[in-house]
């Protein structure tokens, strides 16, 4: 009688190999787990707890936005100036969040007589650097409206740059400073020189015409490029 056979031997080599990796697999698992656990636990802590901070943050921002835009409408219903004004003056203006609480509250002190204040107020939004920067700008510029005659040539100069959003009207005010001071010809330059601009909006182009030719300027000095077909 012939022998039985047993199991091909590459066969059960195969499987004893297959069976000693996975143990060494599962032993370096376990120790690598052993060993980084806890960094690996304090990861997730981590995420999860920033997760819920940064939600807590959204949640606080909203609070306070809304809790802003009821004392603001609060104040604009008061009948008086100065307790407008008061009521204005307690609302927070740093940040973006307080640019609209900001330019109310140096209207109101400009319609109580204090232009410093006014300028005070904006030139602080002007120099926070959570703001925007257009909204810098328009701070900075009607901190020099508010000021008038009294307004800084070099802050309004620092708005002429190039591509400023607001570079017409700072030039149009710095002619409106050399006229306060009796430069006419540096007004009728400057004037001129916003009338040659292909950004200037119609409206300014009516005030800067009408300027020119009250201070004598020919038809020849007030020409200027087509009307802007997207001014206002």
């Amino acid at each position: 009688m012939g022998r039985g056979k047993g199991p091909p031997v590459t066969s059960t080599n195969d499987s004893f190999i297959d069976e000693v990796s996975e143990a060494v697999r599962r032993e370096r698992l376990n120790v690598w787990f052993r060993r980084w656990g806890w960094a690996v636990l304090l990861g997730i802590v981590a995420v999860v707890g920033f997760a819920a901070w940064t939600e807590w943050r959204q949640a606080q921002a909203r609070s306070m936005a809304e809790l802003r835009g009821e004392v603001i409408l609060t104040a604009l219903e008061l009948p008086d100036g100065e307790d407008r004004l008061a009521a204005l003056a307690e609302v927070p203006l740093s940040g973006e969040e307080g640019v609209l609480a900001a330019l109310l509250l140096a209207a109101e002190q400009e319609a109580a007589g204090d232009a410093a204040g006014a300028a005070a107020t904006l030139g602080a939004v002007a120099a926070d650097g959570d703001v925007a920067p257009l909204y810098r700008d328009l701070a900075a510029f009607k901190a020099q409206l508010a000021l008038g005659d009294a307004a800084d040539p070099a802050a309004l100069e620092a708005l002429t740059a190039p591509g400023g959003p607001f570079r017409l009207l700072a030039i149009e005010q710095l002619a409106l400073l050399d006229l306060s001071t009796g430069d006419a010809d540096a007004a009728l330059g400057r004037l001129g020189a916003i009338l040659e601009d292909a950004d200037v909006m119609d409206a300014q182009r009516s005030r800067v015409t009408a300027l020119m030719t009250a201070l004598g300027a020919g038809p020849e000095a007030i020409a200027g490029p087509a009307v802007n077909p997207s001014g206002e």
